[in-house]
């Protein structure tokens, strides 16, 4: 076998209705160059035989199941300790790698940078309607130097909170702590910025990935995630100016009236929540009967004048496909049929585009992500 460039490295969990047309789009252009790993964090489905009828096509895709579910940030860890490759791409497990993926990135490792991002284009869950014809909106490649870091975190920081676009050199991966992000659920960002690069780092502008919008595997634990995880994080890394972070996520967005509303638009800030979550934190009588004030708020209605506001003022913003995607939803403003399955998209989707129907092609909102699926529990 010639030396392995790239090992994608996937974390999965209960994802047997995708990843078979995830890794289909990875095999129909794989090289020599090009191994597949596959971190199982104990499905109770069927992805261990799906993934298995792929390795009989691909027998450089190598497959480990666990016996009990250890969490996305263990499984991503263990998945590339388990890797070959000079790079590692952490791709997730319910997207598509775009034709010519492999290629474009085998190009760019050879100017030898500690890590590449590709750009990607987003789309709605059943992937019938292109929601972001690219999620960073630059026109050109990127580079940055070491002492660009804070810079890199600023222009790549939201973007990054969807794992799959990352493709890191496996030495820089490997010399970087890990553990102390273990449960953060952004296992990559704590390597990538705990300290400054210690080489170059590339942001490749053509998408690459075809990313599934609305498809997380972790929405019951939204509003964790965003008010306290994501931004405990990033403004655990105290080497960079508090500016630099601003342009990422407020360190306690939990605070703002506006953003409570919007979470309760969504469906994803309860009394539960306010009660476990958001009471602890809060000094004054007035804040807290406001917090609870929201909890309880009519979530149609919040969920109407939601709609109604992002779309007069922010109409390609990812936040709509939230909203439409709310138990509190008071009307579809788009019909999604069902998510495709495996059999539905086979090897004719994975390996050419995807239907044309574009939306919202606007400026990229600062909406996260929310795609580190993986092992997730």
């Amino acid at each position: 076998m010639n030396r392995l460039r790239i090992s994608v490295c996937i974390a999965t969990m209960n994802r047997g209705s995708f990843i078979g047309a995830t890794l289909e789009s990875i095999i129909c252009q794989a090289t020599d160059d090009v191994v597949i790993v596959v971190l199982d964090g104990a499905s109770t489905d069927d992805t261990g035989e799906v993934v298995r009828r792929c390795q009989e096509r691909f027998p450089r895709l190598r497959y480990f199941r666990q016996a009990a579910n250890m969490g996305v940030d263990h499984d991503y860890a263990e998945a590339v300790r388990l890797a070959e490759g000079e790079y590692c791409w952490l791709f997730s497990d319910d997207d598509l790698m775009k034709p010519g993926a492999i290629q474009a990135v085998l190009d760019a490792i050879s100017g030898q940078y500690a890590l590449i991002i590709a750009n990607a284009e987003v789309r709605n869950a059943d992937l019938s309607t292109v929601l972001q014809p690219q999620r960073l909106p630059f026109s050109a490649d990127r580079i940055y130097e070491s002492s660009e870091t804070p810079r890199f975190l600023a222009d790549t920081g939201n973007y990054l909170t969807f794992i799959g676009c990352l493709i890191i050199k496996r030495e820089f991966w490997d010399a970087r702590e890990k553990e102390k992000y273990f449960g953060s659920f952004f296992i990559h960002v704590g390597v990538i910025f705990q300290s400054p690069l210690p080489e170059r780092a590339l942001a490749i502008a053509k998408p690459l990935i075809t990313l599934r919008y609305g498809n997380a595997s972790w929405l019951e634990k939204y509003f964790e995630i965003w008010m306290f995880k994501w931004p405990d994080l990033i403004w655990s890394f105290e080497q960079y100016p508090d500016a630099v972070k601003l342009q990422v996520c407020r360190k306690e967005p939990w605070r703002r009236i506006k953003t409570l509303l919007l979470l309760r638009a969504k469906g994803s800030y309860t009394i539960k929540a306010y009660l476990n979550l958001l009471k602890p934190r809060l000094e004054s009588t007035w804040a807290r009967a406001a917090s609870k004030a929201i909890a309880y708020f009519p979530g149609r209605i919040a969920n109407l004048i939601a709609v109604i506001y992002l779309s007069f003022f922010c109409p390609g913003s990812l936040e709509l496909v939230d909203l439409t995607n709310s138990p509190f939803c008071f009307y579809r403003f788009r019909k999604q049929g069902p998510v495709v399955s495996k059999h539905q998209l086979g090897m004719n989707l994975s390996c050419g585009p995807a239907p044309q129907r574009p939306v919202g092609q606007g400026a990229p909102s600062p909406v996260p992500l929310s795609k580190m699926d993986g092992g997730a529990g």
